[in-house]
């Protein structure tokens, strides 16, 4: 809102006697003297009332009489402004402050503070459900409420503080009165709550009046960061009223305006400006002005404090408010703060407190695994050790908090869901171990994040399998076709050579296409010379037959080993067959398993075996006993892991939430947590953990893909191939060239008049073949068509 200059003496004096006859009554009178004053002086127009007491006891009045009331009070309910037309809110609200402060615990990485209020009147206990709603958009929570009586006598309040003061939070948000506050800071000055460690931080009821208080009450204060309210015309309005108030009070030393003087000087003057111009109606004032969402932070040192710079909602922090102005996030960016004591680093806004109780921590000791939680006695310290994966997990999440928290073990023989109801009962404040997530068990406590795999995994014994074409795996398929393409084609070249000197390799060409398919896959097991008439058949069956021994050797091995490695498949791929066979299956005594076999899966009870061991398990699956075991995901890799060539993991994986630590319904311990084991899971400790406390059984996976065998291909016997076909095509070359030496002896002719009558031949038929072609496509004769 703007600030205009001074309200002229004339308007001004219209609101001396109404102001100063009102001021005079106490709130249960307020009623009546405003009726005095409408009825009595005529008054047009009503201005004040601080508190919502005030609103509510004097707007009846007003509105009956269409007198506009205007409040400073700057949460005025609009259910109020509804009621009575004629009420105004003439101070923003300052509520969104609660806001800055969540920035500024944010800046530093505070993620609890303790809340510290004086119930004065409605106006101090109506910021509570801003703050909580200003906190529940943020990682930040309420440590704890103090709430201070405006009697807080000299007992009560040292023995408050001393109370806080033994907790863990170091981080405090005053919100009371500047008399009240003032008391609370000389009280924990004297109590050493003023020293390193410790983070006080005021709202604008103590803040905007620190300007009034002396500089004993700032050495008090030295260290306290305070949120104070925004005018944007501030410094002008306070020149001229420093002015003003000089002439007129020259007595006076402090003559420095606050915040409230501006806010009653806007008000003012908008309703002096309205009565000046007869405005009636009251149309063209805003009946709430829009929040504040700027407020300068200050902090207080030495003798007086020092405006550090600005927040404003949905920018940052900012040294100064203009258009040019950069923002960022953190308060960090306005420079040094001096906190209390005067530490040479930001406090970590936590403590070990000095009466802090251990966290009672339940532990089951019946667990099945113990590799995941262990509970023994030690003979020779005379107490129990607790030791697995959970607990050492819990123990490394532990020191990622952001503060510290003692505690110790407890055992606890009983089913799974009697220790979450322990948490219920108050008996355990906190559970580790191995227990699930699941949803009736968050009728008596919460769960943090999940730190292992999720689902629930049916496990049944194995049996070997080979595929019907598993004598086809050990070659590639273009290995098959280019080793059958070379033996043809060795098979033919023999062939070649040896036709007119073998009667048996003559025929008909039937007979050559059988003799010459019976070469190719049969000469290779014939080892006879004698039987070949050629040099050049027997340079090509020696190659053939060295590649043939070779590649037919590979071959044996390859499959001599897939077929003494066994194939493991599950008897039983789905649970429904186990069901409708009315088979009995084995689960982990004391877990929430078997209700889901029972009411989710749809086993009946006397289906269903209780196990207290991972041997239990396997001799009951080995002597068919059971014929299937349901486990925890995380369960599962370890009874594998033991016993990986007798059983497998078969059918789907079920919906199992996981195990996770348990807390108490609504501890705020819930998200430290869990984003302590996000923290341990991300930094690789969770890895680490799990390797050293589980990874020490190991097995080669068993339900591998037919394609684990690696199929031998061309570039395994390039080489090879290329020896024989190479070598029979040198063959078939040197037999060509003597068959036509030969020839060209016999008939007395030329290699040159050979190709010159094998043109001439090749031209011929194709003559022949284009007079064939031309007959047909010529019509017939007529004459032939009659005759």
């Amino acid at each position: 809102m703007p600030l205009l200059p001074l309200i002229p003496s004339p308007i001004l004096s219209a609101f001396l006697v109404a102001c100063e006859s009102f001021s005079n009554f106490a709130t249960t009178g307020l009623e009546k003297k405003a009726t005095y004053l409408i009825e009595t002086h005529k008054v047009e127009a009503i201005l004040g009332l601080q508190t919502l007491e005030e609103v509510l006891s004097v707007s009846e009045v007003c509105s009956e009489a269409q007198v506009p009331t205007f409040s400073l009070f700057d949460s005025v309910p609009q259910r109020a402004l509804d009621r009575w037309p004629y009420l105004f809110q003439a101070s923003p609200s300052q509520f969104p402050q609660t806001k800055a402060f969540v920035a500024i615990l944010e800046s530093y990485g505070w993620s609890r503070f303790t809340f510290i209020y004086e119930d004065i009147n409605s106006a101090s206990t109506q910021i509570i459900p801003h703050l909580m709603e200003a906190i529940k958009e943020s990682s930040v929570e309420i440590s704890s409420i103090v709430k201070l009586s405006p009697l807080s006598s000299s007992f009560s309040l040292p023995k408050e503080l001393e109370r806080i003061s033994k907790e863990q939070c170091r981080v405090f948000l005053l919100h009371s009165s500047l008399e009240t506050g003032v008391r609370l800071f000389q009280n924990a000055k004297n109590m050493g709550m003023m020293e390193k460690g410790y983070v006080w931080i005021t709202t604008s009821l103590i803040t905007d009046l620190l300007h009034t208080v002396n500089s004993s009450t700032f050495s008090t204060m030295e260290g306290v960061l305070g949120i104070g309210s925004f005018f944007s015309q501030f410094d002008d309005f306070s020149t001229k009223f420093q002015k003003k108030f000089k002439l007129e009070q020259p007595e006076e030393e402090n003559n420095i305006p606050g915040v409230f003087a501006v806010q009653a000087y806007d008000a003012t003057l908008i309703v002096a400006l309205a009565l000046t111009n007869n405005n009636t109606s009251w149309k063209s004032v805003d009946q709430k002005p829009p929040a504040s969402h700027k407020f300068p932070i200050i902090n207080v040192i030495g003798k007086y404090y020092r405006e550090l710079g600005f927040w404003s909602e949905g920018l940052g922090f900012s040294e100064v408010i203009n258009e040019k102005t950069t923002y960022d996030t953190s308060l960090k960016s306005l420079g040094y703060i001096f906190w209390p004591g005067k530490p040479l680093h930001t406090p970590i806004g936590w403590a070990i407190p000095t009466n802090a109780n251990p966290l009672r921590v339940g532990v089951p000791t019946m667990a099945m695994f113990k590799k995941f939680v262990e509970v023994k006695y030690d003979h020779k310290n005379h107490n129990l050790t607790y030791r697995g994966y959970s607990v050492e997990l819990f123990k490394e999440t532990i020191k990622l908090l952001p503060y510290y928290l003692p505690y110790e073990f407890h055992p606890f023989n009983g089913t799974y869901d009697s220790l979450v109801e322990q948490i219920y009962l108050k008996k355990f404040d906190m559970i580790v171990g191995d227990v699930s997530i699941v949803s009736r068990r968050y009728k008596y406590a919460e769960f943090t994040h999940p730190y292992t795999e999720t689902g629930l995994v049916m496990i049944v014994p194995v049996t070997s399998y080979h595929g019907q074409w598993l004598f086809v795996k050990p070659f590639t398929l273009s290995m098959w076709a280019l080793t059958i393409l070379i033996n043809i084609y060795n098979a033919f070249v023999i062939w070649l050579i040896e036709h007119k000197n073998t009667p048996e390799l003559g025929g008909s060409a039937l007979n050559r296409t059988g003799t010459l398919l019976s070469l190719a896959f049969t000469r290779m097991f014939f080892t006879n010379g004698d039987a070949l008439h050629s040099n050049l058949t027997r340079m090509t069956t020696v190659a053939w037959l060295l590649a043939a021994i070779i590649i037919g050797q590979c071959y044996t091995a390859s499959l001599t080993s897939q077929l003494t490695v066994k194939r493991l498949i599950p008897k039983v791929t789905d649970f429904e067959t186990l069901k409708n066979g009315n088979a009995v299956v084995g689960y982990g005594e004391g877990a929430h398993v078997a209700s889901y076999l029972v009411d989710v899966l749809g086993f009946k009870n006397h289906n269903i075996r209780a196990f207290t061991s991972p041997e239990g398990y396997a001799r009951a699956l080995k002597n068919k006993e059971i014929s299937a075991v349901f486990l925890e995901a995380p369960f599962t890799k370890l009874f594998l892991a033991k016993y990986c060539n007798s059983f497998i993991a078969a059918g789907p994986t079920f919906g199992d939430g996981g195990f996770a630590f348990v807390l108490p319904k609504g501890s705020p311990m819930v998200a430290d947590f869990t984003k302590a084991l996000l923290n341990v899971s991300e930094s690789g400790t969770l890895q680490e953990i799990e390797k050293r406390m589980i990874g020490s059984e190991k097995c080669v996976e068993m339900d591998s893909d037919d394609d684990e065998y690696e199929s031998l291909g061309l570039g395994s016997f390039s080489s090879l191939l290329v020896l024989t076909s190479g070598t029979s095509t040198v063959a078939l070359v040197i037999y060509v060239v003597i068959s036509l030496r030969d020839y060209c002896r016999i008939e007395q002719k030329s290699i040159s008049s050979i190709f010159s009558d094998v043109k001439k031949y090749f031209m011929n038929r194709r003559r022949r073949f284009s007079r064939k072609l031309s007959n047909v496509e010529s019509p017939k004769s007529p004459n032939l068509e009659m005759t």
